[in-house]
Order: structure tokens, then C-alpha cells, then sequence
């Protein structure tokens, strides 16, 4: 069977795409951004360097630098389509399924040649795909022509059904999944709760993530509970490391930040999270969070804004972890914080929950048969 995916170059891509070939499917990847071959995916083919129609990487940047006019108007005139390349890409393969990732940069892109075929169309929604299409510029009609051309999709999350059939989709859900194709479950670097030495918080702020009300709660949590903890910060933008620096309070802490663009390796980030006590996450538009799934699954509190009602399908608030339902109320999420630093007994009973919950419902292993049958499913149609 050929199967030529759609995506960017995306670590939860790559996790899943490894998922089937595991079963020794013919798998091909087209790179949707044209970022180059990716040694991380060698173990597909790779429909790369199909974009660039004048110069080298080298004089491409220099012309864009000194002469931006000119570059715009070389690359209108000279630069190849994602339609003209995709659409090459599938006459020399002759897939029998193809299966896009995300909606905004792969999904739109490939529609005006998949509308004019008849091949079965997979589509994985990511994150806010489906959830908030205003800030992702994405008109409701051009997602409703999306996902009437597509005809089996794969979500994260329960809600995203939903909404993708109140935008047209009227073909076949193939269930819920994580975007990464499921977690390694290991109790390697799970630490007990006494024993948990971390506080730790994704660090997005932006148009959709909001991590400075995480940070502004912090400078509102007793320092007596926060003093027997390391903050270490993840994925930070600009705006929330500028704003961890000055704060007087805060800096008397011991903590740790890691901008965005010094991306922690994910066997890393799952060690600090089974050594951390908390675990919190704020945003206005999400699907699934890996993120969160992961934390839990390595016995981290979770502390979760829940956009849509999305993450209330794996956390019940004051049982397992703690909702966050307005991502701007900092003083909110501090009584959040104060109340699960302080309350162990909870910490403990949540810790023995999630990870039994991740492993009967995440297990990579265990889901790696079913989404191999997905596959099967859509050929034998």
C-alpha cells in the first residue's frame, strides 16, 4: 500500500508516521513547506526541494535582504506552486491514500488538486485546526470546501467532531488520537511525590497562548510553597522571559527558562516532567495538548486552560488536575497553584489516576495496531 503524507517537518508527525511504518507500508512525504530533506524521516521517501525556482539558498537570501521587491516578484514569477509540485508528486507516485496534517498550510494547499481526483483523502486535525479558524485567517467557507472533499478524518480530541460535521463533514470519522500517534509509557524518571522537585510551565504567549498570566499567578502563590521548587519554563517567547527578569519576586527563586526557538528534546522534557510537582498550561485555543497528555502520564499535576471544553474530556476538575476556565485571571489560576502545592494528598491521588488513565487510553503500543488499521480500513473501501 502507498500512503503519501502531507505535512510539514513536525515531531508529531514524525511520531506518527512511524507508527505504520512499523508495518512496512510504502510511505512517501511530501514536504508541504519545502524545508529541506529531514534525516529524522529517513525511513520514508521525501518529496523535498521542489519550491525554489531561481538562485540558491545563499543568493536567494542576499536578493531578499538587499533587494525585497525584486525578490517577491522572482518568486511569483519563478517559484513552483505547492498545487504544481503536489500535483506532480502524485502523478509519480500513484498513491493509493493520501493523508494531509493540518488544515491551514497543508490541507487548503493540495484542495484544488484533490478536487480534481477521486483517491481517498485522510485528514488529521492539529490543535486549534478546527476549533478557532479567526485566528488561523481561515474562512468558514474555505474549511467547509476543505471537508467536503475529505472523506475519512482522524481528530484529537472529541469536540473537533463535532464541530468538523456543523462545517460540512459528512463522510467517515475514524475516531479520536493523539497527533503524535500515542506516548511511550515508561516509569523511567517518575519520581514519587515527595519527591518532586519541579514547577513547570509552557511558555507561549501569543495571539492564542498565555503564559504571563501563569507567571503573573506565580508572583501571587505564598513564597514559602514555591521555595522548595525549581521553575523551569519551557518553550518561552519574549514577552513572558522579559517579564520572568524583572520581577522582583520571582527572580529570588531558583528557576530555569528555555526560549521557543532552543527547542528542549522531548526524552528530556518527559524527565523533567516526572520530576515535576506541577505541570501548567494556558491557552484560548487548543485541541489535545501532547504536552498535557505527556505530563500526566509522567505523574505531573496538570494545571489546564480548557478552550472549547476540550480538555475536561481527560481531566476532571479537583480529581485529577485543575481547569483553568479564563486564561487572563491570574489571580485564579494563583489560588490554583496555591491550592495544589499545598494539598499532597491530592497531588498523590491524581498522580496513581493519570498515570493509569494515559496507560490504558495513550499506550503507543497499544495503539499502534489500531492506527495501522485505519489504514487497511480506507483500502479495503
Amino acid at each position: 500500500m502507498k500512503i503519501l503524507f502531507v505535512s510539514m517537518n513536525n515531531h508529531h508527525f514524525k511520531r506518527w508516521a512511524e507508527q505504520v511504518a512499523s508495518d512496512g507500508m510504502d510511505l512517501y512525504w511530501f514536504d508541504v513547506l519545502d524545508q529541506g530533506t529531514a534525516a529524522s524521516l529517513s525511513f520514508m521517501h521525501q518529496i523535498t526541494g521542489w519550491k525554489k525556482g531561481f538562485l540558491k539558498k545563499r543568493g536567494r537570501t542576499l536578493v531578499k535582504s538587499k533587494f525585497p521587491k525584486l525578490y517577491h516578484q522572482l518568486v511569483k514569477r519563478y517559484d513552483v506552486s505547492v498545487a504544481s509540485a503536489f500535483e506532480k508528486a502524485l502523478q509519480d507516485i500513484q498513491p493509493d491514500i493520501v493523508h494531509c496534517f493540518e488544515m491551514k498550510l497543508s490541507g487548503l494547499k493540495i484542495l484544488p488538486v484533490m478536487q480534481k481526483n477521486s483517491l481517498p483523502l485522510i485528514y488529521s486535525s492539529w490543535g486549534t485546526d478546527l476549533y478557532d479558524l479567526d485566528v488561523l485567517e481561515i474562512r468558514k467557507e474555505q474549511a467547509s470546501t476543505f471537508l467536503t472533499r475529505v472523506d475519512y478524518l482522524i481528530t484529537d480530541c472529541h469536540r473537533d467532531a463535532g464541530i468538523a460535521k456543523d462545517l460540512g463533514f459528512q463522510n467517515i470519522h475514524l475516531g479520536v488520537f493523539p497527533g503524535n500517534g500515542g506516548l511511550e509509557i515508561s516509569d523511567k524518571h517518575r519520581m514519587l511525590v515527595d519527591q518532586r522537585d519541579y514547577i513547570l510551565i509552557k511558555g507561549y504567549e501569543s495571539a492564542i497562548g498565555k503564559a504571563l498570566s501563569i507567571i503573573k499567578a506565580l508572583e501571587l502563590v505564598p513564597q514559602e510553597l514555591l521555595e522548595p521548587f525549581k521553575i523551569f519554563i519551557y518553550s518561552a517567547d519574549e514577552a513572558v522571559i522579559a517579564y520572568m527578569l524583572q520581577s522582583k519576586t520571582l527572580t529570588k527563586l531558583a528557576y530555569k527558562i528555555v526560549p521557543r526557538a532552543e527547542n528542549v528534546p522531548n526524552k528530556e522534557l518527559l524527565a523533567y516532567m516526572g520530576r515535576a510537582a506541577i505541570h501548567i498550561a494556558n491557552s484560548n485555543s487548543d485541541g489535545m495538548p501532547n504536552a498535557l497528555l505527556e505530563a500526566m502520564s509522567m505523574g505531573a499535576f496538570p494545571i489546564q486552560s480548557n478552550p472549547g471544553n476540550v480538555t475536561e474530556e481527560v481531566i476532571t476538575h479537583g480529581k485529577n488536575g485543575f481547569l483553568i476556565e479564563e486564561v487572563n485571571d491570574h489571580e485564579k489560576i494563583a489560588q490554583l497553584i496555591t491550592e495544589s502545592l499545598g494539598n499532597t494528598s491530592l497531588r498523590m491521588a491524581a498522580q496513581e489516576y493519570n498515570i493509569d488513565f494515559i496507560a490504558k487510553n495513550y499506550n503507543r503500543t497499544t495503539l499502534r495496531s489500531q492506527i495501522i488499521e485505519l489504514y487497511r480500513q480506507v483500502k479495503r473501501v
